[in-house]
């Protein structure tokens, strides 16, 4: 899933790439602000992680869940 998140103060967006689901980045969102520190952590499929602070978040947008296959493969 790809998913663009805006953060406040910065002109460009980040665009992460995860195999995490919907339902799991937004528990995570709610959970990280709820707390006063909260962070949001999120894990890309090659194992890198993307912390960003939850109380600078303006801003989550989500992709396709699948990405479409594109090519003679493609079924």
């Amino acid at each position: 899933m790809d998913i663009k998140i805006g953060i406040e103060n910065v002109t460009r967006e980040l665009s992460i790439e995860t195999d995490q689901s919907r339902e799991d980045i937004t528990a995570a969102l709610g959970t990280a602000l709820a707390s006063e520190n909260g962070l949001l952590t999120i894990v890309d499929p090659k194992g890198r992680q993307v912390i960003v602070p939850a109380a600078r978040i303006a801003y989550v947008e989500f992709g396709q869940e699948h990405a479409r296959q594109v090519g003679f493969g493609a079924v």
